[in-house]
C-alpha cells in the first residue's frame, strides 16, 4: 500500500480554513463524502467515535484521524494542509496543521495498519513535513506525499 494509492490531487486540500477539531472534521467528512459517495454525517461520526477512544493528533503538528466504514470497498485518504494550526488536543499538546484522514472498509484489517503505519511514516519524517509546511498548491501538496514514499522506498 503507497500513499498514491489512497490519495488523489482531489483528495488533498492546500490550506484547509477551520479554526476548531470539530470543525476540521467536518470539513474532511464533507470532502471524503465527495471522493467515496458515502454520506457526510456517516463519515463525521466514525471519525468522532474514534476520537472518544483517544486523540489521533499524534504529535509535532500532525493527526490522523481516522475510522471504518461498510459501505467502503477500498482505502481511501485525504490530506489537508491547515491554513492555520488548531488544537486537536494532541498527545504532545501541540496545534495540529497537518492532518491525514484515512478510512477503511470495516473488513480491511491489516490492509488498514499497514496504511495507517505508512502514513504515519511518511509524517514522522521531518524534511517531509517542512516541505509540506511550505507547500502552499494542493498538486505540490500531491507531489511530495507521494514521491516522498517512492524515495524512501527505493
Amino acid at each position: 500500500m503507497e500513499i498514491h494509492d489512497l490519495i488523489t490531487t482531489k483528495s488533498v486540500v492546500a490550506a484547509l480554513r477551520v479554526t476548531s477539531k470539530k470543525q476540521a472534521l467536518q470539513e474532511l467528512a464533507k470532502r471524503a463524502a465527495q471522493i467515496t459517495g458515502i454520506d457526510e454525517r456517516q463519515i463525521f461520526d466514525v471519525l468522532l467515535e474514534r476520537e472518544k477512544l483517544g486523540t489521533t493528533g499524534v504529535g509535532q503538528g500532525i493527526a490522523i484521524p481516522h475510522g471504518k466504514l461498510a459501505p467502503l470497498t477500498r482505502l481511501y485518504g485525504l490530506f489537508a494542509r491547515l491554513d492555520r494550526p488548531i488544537d486537536f488536543e494532541a498527545i504532545d499538546e501541540q496545534p495540529v496543521d497537518l492532518i491525514f484522514l484515512l478510512l477503511a472498509p470495516e473488513s480491511a484489517g491489516a490492509d488498514h495498519l499497514k496504511a495507517l503505519a505508512r502514513v504515519s511514516r511518511l509524517l514522522r519524517d521531518k524534511a517531509t513535513t517542512t516541505k509540506l509546511r511550505g507547500c502552499d498548491s494542493a498538486d505540490g501538496l500531491y507531489a511530495l506525499l507521494t514521491e516522498a514514499r517512492a524515495s524512501n522506498a527505493a
